[in-house]
């Protein structure tokens, strides 16, 4: 008979798609990861930020004041824009996250999502987007058109700083990736960010409630495939087989 084997999972991968101008995307990656915090396989999730860009023809060098920008596309009066950015901050807030309602700004982001991927091939993902993230949405130092300020983000985050230099100069560098990205979004079905992928079986949209997270993480992990022992096939006991020690001798009239 065969001998039973422990299962030994893979690791559980989760992609999320976001914007560093959005504020739900910064508000959702703190109740993510308080679900993942509390989740008892941590240590075995992979966790990957993918590029989406909320407004890709958002013209390269032009920065707008945010409560315009929202009052003009919404059709809704300034006041009405500032009420909502206050519920945002009231949101954000309660998951211990800064927050500015006036006076921030809005730009193009690719520049942004270049870095993300350098920062991805270097280890350091996640320390970038939590740096770009606070100097948008806390930090009043613009972090649109305005190279210098990344540089420092990117060195803050422990990239190097020549290299994100040359990636800022070169607008080829890292752009095919982005691309990529939003191109797969688009065939997920993504339509609006934040967005998670489970192990390329699950989709949670938008900035749900922690206790959402933590139900699509262990329901991903129950769901992976497992290696399934074979029992009861006549002779597998006396099968040749290598290991650590050696290899079994074939023993006469085997």
């Amino acid at each position: 008979m065969a001998t039973p084997l422990a299962p030994t999972p893979s690791p559980l991968r989760v992609e999320i798609w976001t914007d560093i101008a959005c504020p739900w995307c910064y508000v959702g990656k703190a109740r993510f990861e308080r679900a993942l915090d509390g989740f008892a396989h941590r240590a075995e999730v992979e966790v990957v930020h993918r590029s989406f860009e909320l407004d890709p023809s958002f013209p390269k060098g032009q920065v707008v004041q945010v409560l315009p920008m929202i009052a003009k596309k919404y059709g809704v009066s300034e006041e009405q824009a500032r009420q909502g950015e206050a519920r945002l901050k009231e949101n954000a807030e309660g998951e211990g996250l800064a927050y500015r309602t006036e006076g921030r700004d809005h730009g193009n982001t690719f520049d942004m999502h270049r870095l993300l991927h350098l920062a991805k091939d270097r280890g350091r993902q996640d320390a970038l987007i939590d740096g770009l993230y606070r100097g948008n949405f806390a930090e009043e130092r613009t972090v649109f058109e305005d190279h210098e300020r990344l540089v420092g983000i990117a060195v803050a985050a422990g990239l190097d700083e020549a290299e994100t230099r040359a990636v800022l100069a070169d607008e080829t560098a890292y752009a095919a990736e982005v691309r990529a990205d939003e191109r797969e979004a688009a065939e997920l079905g993504a339509n609006g960010v934040p967005f998670f992928v489970l192990d390329r079986r699950y989709g949670v949209s938008g900035a749900q409630p922690v206790e959402v997270f933590a139900q699509a993480l262990q329901q991903a992990w129950d769901a992976r495939p497992r290696l399934t022992p074979v029992a009861g096939v006549a002779g597998a006991e006396e099968a040749g087989v290598c290991g650590p020690d050696g290899c079994a001798v074939p023993q006469p009239g085997a």
